[in-house]
Order: C-alpha cells, then sequence, then structure tokens
C-alpha cells in the first residue's frame, strides 16, 4: 500500500487503470503500422551514411549550449538554408522538437490584444503554447472554415482590435483529413491576420516534392509553418519556415529557442540528407502514395466505408476498454498497432491510429486488414 506524498499519484494511476486509460511504454513488434516513419527514412543506408560521414568529418554529438552562447554550429545554419531553399521560405528556424517550435510559435508571436482562433483538433503543443501566450483564445469546430470567420468577425465587433490568427494542421494527425486550406488564407487575408500552419503529418509526403499541403502558400509574409523532422524526415526536430523579421523575433523573444540547448549537429546533418533524399528519390513517395491508395481501398472493400484517403487510417471503436484489447489482439497477430484514447482524441472516440508506411508491403496490409475485420468481428462492446 502505497501512503504519504506518493498516494495522490499512485490513486491518479489507479483511476487511470479503471477508465482504462493507463499508459505503459512498450517497445516496436511485429509490422510497423504505428510510427510516422512514413517514408521509411529512420533506418535507411542514406541516413546512416549521413551520420557517419558527419561524425568522420568531425561533427559533435552535441551542440553544448543555447544557440545564443556556443551551441549555435555550422550544420544548423546548413540545415537552415538548405530547408529555405527546398521549402522556399525566406527563412527557417531549426527547433530540438515539434513540440518546442509549437510552443514557441504560439507563446511568442500572438500578442496581448490579438485573437487565436484554432482548430479543436491541433496538436496538443498548440495548446500549450497558446496557453502560454498572452493573445486571447478562441476554439472552432474542426475544419469549419466559417466557424473561423464568425469567430473573427465577432471579435471584431466586440472591439477586439489587434491581429488574428488562425492555427491549424493541414493534415490532421488522429483523424487523417486535411484543413481547407485555401479557404482560410482568404480569411487570413481578409482580417489582415496570420495563418499558422502545422505541417507535421505532410511534410515529405504530399504537396509538390514533398513540401506539404502548404507548398503554395509558404514565403508569404502572412504565412507561418512547421515542418516537424521526426516522421517522414526520419529525423528529429522541427522547422518554422517565415519571414526573416519572424524569425529573428523569435530568436530573440522565444523562451524554448534562447534557453535551450541546441538541437545536436548530427541531428541536423541527418535532416539536410533527408531534404536530399526528398529531391534526389521521388519514387520514394510514389511508392508510398501507391501503398496508401491501395490500403484504402482494400480497407473500403473490407469494411464498407471509406478510409481516410491518406496514410494515417483511424479506426474509431469509442469504449477504451475494447479499443485496448483490439490493439493487443492485432499485436499478437504481429502487427504493431497501437489504442489511442481520451484525452489525446475527445471522449467516445478511442481508436486505432493505422499508419501506412514504407516499413510494410501490399501482402503486409492487406493480412492486417484482413484480420482486423475479423477481430472488429469477435471483438463485441
Amino acid at each position: 500500500m502505497i501512503s504519504g506524498p506518493l498516494a495522490r499519484y499512485d490513486t491518479k494511476l489507479k483511476q487511470f487503470h479503471q477508465k482504462g486509460r493507463l499508459r505503459v511504454l512498450g517497445t516496436d513488434a511485429g509490422a510497423d503500422f504505428t510510427s510516422n516513419d512514413y517514408l521509411g527514412l529512420a533506418a535507411s543506408p542514406r541516413m546512416r551514411a549521413a551520420l557517419v560521414a558527419a561524425l568522420e568529418r568531425g561533427v559533435p554529438a552535441g551542440a553544448g549550449g543555447s544557440r545564443l552562447l556556443r551551441g549555435n554550429h555550422a550544420e544548423h545554419e546548413a540545415l537552415e538554408e538548405a530547408a529555405a531553399i527546398f521549402f522556399r521560405s525566406e527563412r527557417m528556424l531549426y527547433f530540438g522538437s515539434g513540440y518546442a517550435a509549437n510552443v514557441a510559435v504560439l507563446s511568442t508571436l500572438p500578442q496581448r490584444g490579438d485573437l487565436v482562433v484554432h482548430d479543436a483538433l491541433v496538436h496538443a503543443s498548440a495548446y500549450e503554447g497558446m496557453r502560454a501566450g498572452r493573445a486571447e483564445v478562441v476554439p472552432v469546430p474542426h475544419n469549419d472554415a466559417g466557424a473561423v470567420e464568425d469567430a473573427i468577425r465577432s471579435w471584431r465587433a466586440a472591439g477586439g482590435t489587434g491581429c488574428p490568427w488562425i492555427v491549424v494542421e493541414s493534415l490532421y494527425s488522429m483523424d487523417g483529413n486535411r484543413a481547407p486550406m485555401f479557404d482560410l488564407i482568404e480569411i487570413a487575408d481578409r482580417h489582415n491576420g496570420f495563418l499558422y500552419i502545422d505541417e507535421a503529418h505532410a511534410t515529405g509526403v504530399h504537396g509538390i516534392d514533398g513540401r506539404g499541403y502548404a507548398a503554395n502558400l509558404e514565403g508569404r509574409d502572412n504565412v507561418i509553418v512547421l515542418h516537424t523532422c521526426g516522421k517522414a524526415l526520419g529525423s528529429s526536430g522541427a522547422l518554422v519556415g517565415a519571414s526573416r523579421v519572424i524569425c529573428d523575433f523569435l530568436v530573440n523573444r522565444a523562451r524554448p529557442f534562447i534557453y535551450a540547448t541546441a538541437p545536436s549537429p548530427l541531428q541536423a546533418a541527418s535532416v539536410r540528407q533527408a531534404l536530399a533524399i526528398l529531391s534526389e528519390e521521388p519514387e520514394r513517395r510514389a511508392r508510398l502514395h501507391a501503398l496508401v491508395d491501395f490500403a484504402n481501398e482494400r480497407f473500403a472493400e473490407r469494411f464498407g466505408r471509406a478510409g481516410s484517403g491518406t496514410q494515417i487510417l483511424p479506426v474509431i471503436i469509442g469504449d477504451n476498454g475494447r479499443t485496448i484489447r483490439m490493439a493487443e489482439r492485432m499485436q499478437s497477430e504481429g502487427f504493431d498497432i497501437r489504442a489511442i484514447r481520451p484525452p489525446t482524441v475527445p471522449a467516445g472516440t478511442a481508436r486505432l491510429r493505422i499508419t501506412i508506411t514504407l516499413n510494410v508491403d501490399a501482402p503486409t496490409i492487406t493480412r492486417m486488414i484482413d484480420q482486423l475485420a475479423v477481430a472488429m468481428a469477435e471483438e463485441t462492446p
């Protein structure tokens, strides 16, 4: 029996368990249907070779300090220069993670008196950034551009005089659907506001040359784009693309940038290699899109409803306990599929989040979907 100062935490953990919300760590096992390594770059020979080459030319494993002190390495600057060219942005700024980048941007750029209107399903890190900032924050229903405009108009009618910010993901991580990007940029333009686009799950996979769904918008003064590097790019960290003024402001005011040890220079080298692979091996995206189309078609055939149309295929179960049992059953059959439960997703929408990557092939996808159909039929609520 745990007592004393630890008791309240133990009680909470027991409550999580009773509600089917207890999280535990597990290693990867079975066919990969859960990672975000969409292009199969994380363990690719070219990425390994790039890291070895970087070590051989003396690139250190650690930065040794923040970038405003001694931690700014030539590899960081080389990556930012290459990324700005690749994504067609005036400037890029490299952060240690997508989480840190979202917190940095949204706690720093929207000012007191501004309004932040965000899609209800944006990443948890975006919520943390908005919570730490000084602007008024209003959530709107998922993918409802009309609600975004209504929120801005209501704020103006009530006397709001600052700058409106619209915060969305281009491809939603738990639903696999796209934001109405061009409706949103028109709203931002009409109201002299900013559009902040988190491209985490589109970078490397979608858009022109894998530049994401915001490829035609990036480089505009009122558009700021986040590209995470730990998903399709197979490494870690995140790149924020914006005007030079915005990036300079982040360098001067964003606490997650100023006070954090800089990302590993080795990781910067690996991200730069990933960008080169995107340019030089377009067949990777072509192969992935063929697999995604195949998976969505097979899903529709087996379940009688359309898939998401993207590499993220959610299977909403609803009940936490059943979702956990389904995930465990699929894992026992050799398919690494995980249960996603509230509060990560809204209450009552616990799901299996299935991802399609180049780490699997078409026959494996067929076996997985066939086994999933059997499991869903047998694992009753």
